[in-house]
């Protein structure tokens, strides 16, 4: 699954806008769109502590009329943020 990675600040600040597009009174107003997000990944995305997968995004940016272009973002592999394991904790155990 492809992450879309926005500058420090700025993730929030595009959900805020889409909030404000959607004409949605909070946050939680944009799972009335159908959108299979649970709230806490939507908070979790809110408060940045996890990224946007791509699809997300790009739905989001689809319904709230938005350009994908217009925003600054990084867009990282499927791979990212894997941990590297096998031969890198076999050796840890031998001196």
């Amino acid at each position: 699954m492809v992450k879309v990675k926005f500058e420090k600040g700025k993730q929030r600040k595009f959900l805020d806008l889409v909030v404000d597009r959607l004409g949605s009174v909070s946050l939680r107003g944009i799972l009335q769109f159908g959108f299979d997000v649970k709230y806490s990944s939507l908070k979790n995305y809110y408060i940045e502590r996890r990224l946007m997968n791509r699809d997300f995004f790009e739905d989001l940016c689809h319904i709230a009329k938005l350009d994908v272009a217009d925003f600054d973002i990084e867009y990282l592999g499927e791979n990212w943020g894997q941990v590297k394991g096998g031969t890198m904790s076999k050796r840890k155990g031998r001196v």
